[in-house]
């Protein structure tokens, strides 16, 4: 939840584009001292890659290729949906100034796969989704499929991280599409920081960690910073090396155990609002800093403030009322479909 609130920073005072039409002017002159700071929240995308290599790599492990698929299928489609019939709606009433994609186009999104369709998104964090569906792919092939073993999991790791590096030199977009040179080391890191919570402390597994922080950090700064402060382009590429530290950081302490004292109830309700909170924030975000701003005059820091909030208790409405009944449903779905006829 704190790298979704993260990115949320980032999206209502760290960048420009529309949300500057949303505040009326630039984020950066609503919040001056601190929009320079929430410019880093982009880098809770990058931490979620590399939770997203620890968590998939767990839930991956002893599980049959149809267990993994129902288990990745019934978790991101349900709020995912929810969310996309939402925004759809929301963009199109009379008095939202923000335009409403194509219905072709968001049918399209229905499915989760219009980045390579090229269709419009309806919602703007999706393209990160899409990036987990080719890891989630990648890994179900080699390693699920197979058996996930220490073994396989590290030739996994090795392999991925060459030919990433391989299709970064190679400059070849199919190369690319597959192996996502620039998002590769975070999910492998975080594949790395499950096998030393698995196995303990193990040279191999802290090299493919170390390696992928490496690499991770070069991708984050040729990324995100550029020279001559152009935009919001104003990070100093340390700032943008200590995010990336802190997010390899914060997974390895839940690896290691170090947090295992933080066990308060109220911290899995916190974690079932991220994946919704992070689908609805931004594009309801705008219309609600415009409404809350610029129409009843609210002064930033409250627009801030409630409008977070207000996305939180959506995703709170949204777990309870989309994911907890239609998760387990889906789940039960896909793991038995096509076993019913089976000779």
């Amino acid at each position: 939840l704190l790298a979704a609130l993260l990115v949320a920073a980032y999206h209502y005072g760290g960048r420009d584009g529309e949300i500057s039409q949303a505040w009326g002017t630039s984020p950066a002159q609503q919040f001056p001292f601190l929009s320079p700071l929430f410019a880093y929240g982009c880098l809770g995308v990058q931490i979620f890659f590399v939770i997203s290599g620890f968590v998939i790599c767990m839930s991956g492990w002893g599980r049959s290729l149809r267990a993994f698929a129902a288990s990745r299928i019934s978790r991101l489609m349900p709020a995912y949906w929810a969310a996309v019939l939402l925004v759809t709606l929301v963009f199109a009433l009379p008095w939202v100034v923000y335009e409403a994609v194509s219905p072709s186009d968001a049918l399209v999104n229905l499915t989760m796969l219009q980045e390579p369709l090229g269709a419009d998104r309806v919602l703007g964090v999706c393209w990160t989704l899409w990036a987990e569906l080719r890891f989630y792919a990648l890994f179900a092939l080699l390693v699920v499929l197979p058996g996930a073993t220490r073994g396989r999991v590290v030739r996994f790791c090795a392999a991925w991280t060459l030919a990433s590096v391989i299709a970064e030199a190679a400059d070849e977009p199919l190369l690319d599409l597959v192996l996502m040179p620039e998002y590769a080391p975070f999910f492998i890191g975080g594949v790395g920081l499950y096998l030393v919570h698995r196995f303990g402390h193990d040279v191999t597994a802290w090299a493919i960690v170390g390696v992928s922080w490496l690499l991770g950090q070069h991708y984050a700064v040729a990324e995100l910073w550029h020279s001559g402060g152009e935009g919001f382009s104003y990070r100093p590429s340390l700032g943008i090396i200590a995010f990336v530290t802190l997010g390899f950081a914060a997974v390895a302490a839940v690896a290691l155990g170090t947090l295992r004292w933080a066990d308060w109830r109220w911290l899995t309700t916190a974690g079932a609002l991220t994946y919704p909170f992070y689908l609805v924030h931004e594009h309801l975000g705008w219309v609600a800093i415009r409404a809350l701003h610029r129409w009843l005059g609210l002064p930033s820091w409250s627009v801030f403030l409630l409008t977070t909030g207000a996305m939180l208790v959506l995703a709170w409405l949204l777990y309870r009322l989309v994911e907890r009944p239609l998760t387990p449903l889906l789940k039960r779905s896909f793991a038995t479909w096509g076993t019913r006829h089976t000779p």
